[in-house]
C-alpha cells in the first residue's frame, strides 16, 4: 500500500510539474516584422509597409469594418501628407507576441503616437493600440485602435481654414 502511495505521488508531481508550453513572447519574427513595419509607416516607405502584409489582409481601424491593405495605406499616405513629423514614441511602447488558445499568432503593440501639423505647427499625442495576426510571418488582419477625436477635430479646422482661404480668393478674383 506504501508503495502504490508512493507512485501516486510520483505520478502526481510528474503531471504537476510537466512545463507548460510557452504562449507569451518577448521577441520573434513577428515582433520584428511589426516593428520593420511601422519603422516603414514612419519612413513613408510605403513599398516595404506593403510587403508584411498577406494579399487578402483585412485592416480595422476603430471600426469592425474592415479596409483592404490599399484602401489603409491610401488613408495613411493622405494622413502622413498634411504632417511635417509624425511617429511612435519608441521610449515608451510595449510589444509582446502571444499564442491565443486557438494556436493564433498575434503581436500586440501599445504605444504613443505623435504627429505635428504642417500646416499650423499643432502637435497632436495619441496613445495607440495595435492587435495583429500572423499567418506565416504576414499579417492577416490588423486591429488598430486609438481616440481619434483630436486628430479629426484638427483636420476638421484645417478643412474649414482651407476652404475659408478658397472663398477670399475666389472674392479677391471677383
Amino acid at each position: 500500500m506504501k508503495k502504490i502511495l508512493v507512485m501516486l505521488l510520483a505520478v502526481t508531481l510528474f503531471i504537476a510539474c510537466k512545463k507548460k508550453p510557452q504562449r507569451y513572447f518577448a521577441e520573434s519574427a513577428e515582433i520584428e516584422t511589426l516593428k520593420s513595419g511601422i519603422n516603414a509607416y514612419e519612413t513613408g516607405n510605403w513599398d516595404k509597409w506593403k510587403s508584411h502584409f498577406s494579399d487578402t489582409a483585412k485592416i480595422f481601424v476603430n471600426s469592425i469594418k474592415p479596409l483592404s491593405v490599399e484602401k489603409r495605406l491610401e488613408d495613411l499616405k493622405a494622413m502622413t501628407n498634411t504632417m511635417s513629423a509624425y511617429g511612435f514614441n519608441h521610449d515608451k511602447e510595449y510589444i509582446e507576441m502571444v499564442l491565443d488558445k486557438e494556436d493564433e499568432t498575434w503581436v500586440y503593440y501599445w504605444a504613443t503616437h505623435v504627429g505635428t501639423f504642417a500646416a499650423n505647427k499643432k502637435e497632436l499625442t495619441i496613445p495607440v493600440h495595435l492587435a495583429v495576426q500572423f499567418v506565416e510571418g504576414k499579417i492577416v488582419e490588423e486591429h488598430i485602435y486609438f481616440d481619434g477625436t483630436a486628430m479629426n477635430s484638427q483636420f476638421a479646422a484645417l478643412a474649414a481654414a482651407e476652404a475659408e482661404a478658397k472663398t477670399a480668393t475666389k472674392d479677391l478674383e471677383d
